[in-house]
């Protein structure tokens, strides 16, 4: 294949241009590495929250999962996990997200404020052997917080996924187990926590595989 003469040539780019690019990449990457391996360095706590949550679904209970903004979408992809998992021959876990129902959230908040979006629900869809699943990108949501605050109050166990330090999430006594992303960049936060809830789903199946380590009172 021959060239035609009468378009214009293009000049070749720059050496700093054509560098820039791969530099760039490379320090986007860089930005993951420790939020990376300071998640990986919480195994023992995931691993933790993961037995615990086995346990629940073991005995019968739910996942209840819930956040606002762009968290919400996470909830609802955590619940659809459990509920219907992608790896065929998985197990079907009960889930639901307190995100979908638009008329109950902007009824709630109409009447309660936001920030009781998702205790007003729970006090009302949740039982004791249920999971509540808070996502938050800085772990100081007052609506999530709230949350966790009445799941822990009717005896559901209390699981937060927070970003940063974790704010008032990470030292409240109402959570049992938090997972952090510890980054001040929110996007980088929110790849941790869709790493964490795979994880969180992967490891409660691995319980669930393994005979003899969940214990007994199977309600369902």
């Amino acid at each position: 294949m021959t060239s035609n003469p009468d378009l214009p040539k293009q000049a070749p780019p720059a050496a700093g241009a054509a560098a820039m690019p791969d530099g760039l990449a490379g320090r986007l990457f860089e930005l993951r590495e420790d939020p990376a391996a300071d998640f990986a360095d919480q195994a023992g706590a995931v691993a933790d929250a993961c037995h615990a949550m086995a346990v629940r679904f073991h005995q019968g209970g739910k996942l209840i999962t819930f956040g606002t903004g762009g968290s919400s979408t996470d909830a609802q992809h955590v619940a659809v996990e459990f509920v219907h998992p992608v790896i065929v021959g998985k197990r079907a876990l009960p889930a639901i997200s307190l995100t979908t129902d638009v008329a109950t959230v902007t009824g709630v908040a109409a009447r309660e404020g936001v920030a009781g979006i998702f205790a007003h629900q729970i006090r009302y869809l949740a039982e004791p052997s249920d999971i509540a699943l808070g996502i938050c990108a800085d772990g100081d949501c007052p609506s999530v917080l709230a949350g966790l605050r009445t799941a822990k109050a009717a005896g559901l166990l209390t699981v937060a996924l927070a970003g940063g330090d974790g704010g008032a999430i990470a030292v409240s006594p109402d959570v049992d187990h938090v997972i952090l992303a510890r980054s001040a960049d929110p996007r980088i936060v929110k790849e941790m926590q869709v790493t964490a809830y795979h994880v969180l789903w992967e490891l409660v199946h691995v319980f669930f595989e393994q005979p003899g380590v969940l214990a007994p009172g199977v309600v369902a």
